[in-house]
């Protein structure tokens, strides 16, 4: 009875530590959105911007100042910028994020129909960089000093200078100028209808973007990776295990990875909000038409709406990548949570 009183209290301390966990991280995660939020409406109110300007273009000597006037009204211009930030936060609480006019359509549907679309791209660069970076760093940590540790090396801080779009053009020129193995643009063949496209016809339109992101995110993994290895490899439980006769396969396998698996988790996830930074650029040099392409229609347009909702969606985005590497850090290192909780 005891026991069972104990074990029901252990559940009951759990349960409480997990609810407040939760409750702390959604804390959390209201101010830092109320905060970007702010910061983005100051950002765009003070844009020099004219939102009409931009929606006309070019035929801005074809319409009067009346029909100025009244786009300015409609999309609610002539308030002053408090109230507007206001009316757009009531908006918002309701679930209405806006109206896009750069594609003519609802701002959530936009997101929803141009995230799912950069989703593939972002999760085979995001995957190709965490298990190349990680196998790259092992390698170099473990021949640390050796003619691999110094190309490894050496490759990993010239990509980790050298800019996504520069990398995108490059890669472009070699394989689908040059070689053409891969196409030039887009997610699907130029006239083809989304629906009616074959898997193996998207992931070819995948290829090179998804490469270009990985090529970019795989230098920090490698060098952090490759740090870790090498304090493992150099510490006195290795030594020790070597003494006992275990060759480099084994130690590696047995004792280095779980430790340097942490660092690399970690640093995965917290690179969230530069894979989607380098999703704009890449998306533009391949006319890849995802939420990257979307962001860089929405400021040449000044599509006030949609540049505000993908800034809170990106940061919902990256927040969560953050806490799920923290708890994947914290499973495959239980002392960081030991230390967090004594903390």
């Amino acid at each position: 009875m005891a026991d069972h009183g104990r074990y029901h209290g252990l559940a009951l301390e759990l349960l409480t530590s997990a609810l407040g966990s939760i409750g702390s991280r959604l804390i959390r995660l209201v101010l830092l959105l109320a905060a970007v939020a702010a910061a983005s409406f100051a950002l765009m109110a003070a844009s020099p911007v004219d939102p009409v300007d931009a929606y006309v273009g070019g035929d801005i000597a074809a319409i009067g100042p009346e029909q100025r006037a009244q786009i300015a009204e409609r999309w609610g211009l002539n308030d002053p910028p408090l109230e507007r930030f206001g009316t757009w936060l009531a908006n918002i609480a309701r679930g209405d994020l806006g109206y896009s006019h750069t594609f003519n359509q609802p701002v959530a549907d936009v997101i929803a129909g141009k995230f799912l679309t950069s989703l593939a791209l972002m999760a085979v660069a995001w995957s190709l960089s965490g298990l190349i970076g990680f196998t790259l760093g092992v390698v170099a940590g473990v021949r640390r000093g050796r003619w691999a540790d110094r190309v490894i090396t050496w490759w990993a801080y010239t990509l980790s200078s050298a800019p996504t779009f520069w990398v995108g053009l490059l890669l472009l020129y070699a394989f689908s100028v040059s070689l053409q193995w891969t196409p030039i643009c887009c997610a699907v063949p130029v006239g083809s209808i989304a629906g009616e496209v074959g898997l193996l016809d998207r992931l070819h339109h995948l290829l090179l973007p998804a490469l270009t992101l990985s090529l970019v995110g795989i230098a920090p993994v490698t060098l952090h990776t490759r740090q870790a290895v090498a304090v493992a490899m150099a510490s006195d439980y290795i030594a020790f295990a070597r003494a006992q006769g275990e060759r480099t396969f084994g130690l590696v396998l047995h004792h280095v990875l779980r430790n340097a698996a942490g660092p690399a988790v970690l640093l995965q996830f917290s690179s969230l909000g530069e894979l989607f930074g380098g999703s704009v650029l890449a998306e533009q040099v391949f006319s890849y038409p995802g939420l990257g392409a979307a962001t860089t229609a929405a400021a040449l347009g000044q599509d006030v709406p949609l540049l505000l909702a993908i800034a809170l969606f990106t940061t919902v985005f990256v927040y969560v990548g953050n806490q799920l590497g923290d708890l994947v850090h914290a499973w495959l290192d239980p002392r960081t949570h030991r230390a967090e909780v004594t903390a």
